[in-house]
């Protein structure tokens, strides 16, 4: 009975308001304390947003803070697009402009001159620790990049 009474106790505590949590906290009578989260409604917190496919779509490569596990299941490994316009190569540090309107910048210094494609399809990939290499069609190399915009 008491470890049922400490589960219900934590998984309570868990859903209240964490600004009401820290106001209570700050009290310094134990009696007082108590009364203030004994106040606080259970399952006050907000529920968790999942983002939609076309939102991780736009935010691929912008990621700059640990995502929660949830969103972590949802992330997208790979997203396709293609470079409008005629596309011959790329050199160190250069930007690519993506059709869907992303920009990225070539980080690894490589270089290479290719045959002229017209609006050649590509395939930005994530690596298990999180690097990012643009796969253009037509040729094999594959820069390193980042997105930048």
């Amino acid at each position: 009975m008491k470890a049922l009474f400490l589960l219900l106790f934590v998984s309570g505590a868990a859903m209240a308001d964490d600004a009401a949590m820290l106001q209570c906290r700050s009290l310094a009578d134990i009696a007082s304390r108590v009364k203030c989260y004994d106040a606080i409604p259970l399952g006050a917190a907000a529920p968790v947003a999942v983002p939609t496919a076309q939102q991780r779509e736009q935010s691929f490569g912008m990621e700059t803070v640990k995502q929660p596990k949830a969103a972590e299941a949802q992330e997208s490994k790979s997203i396709s697009s293609s470079i409008a316009g005629k596309f011959d190569g790329w050199s160190g540090n250069e930007l690519i402009k993506l059709s869907n309107g992303q920009v990225w910048r070539i980080v690894d210094g490589s270089s290479a001159v290719l045959a002229p494609l017209n609006n050649p399809k590509v395939t930005v990939e994530r690596n298990f620790i999180g690097t990012f290499f643009l796969k253009i069609e037509g040729t094999n190399n594959s820069p390193k990049v980042r997105r930048v915009q």
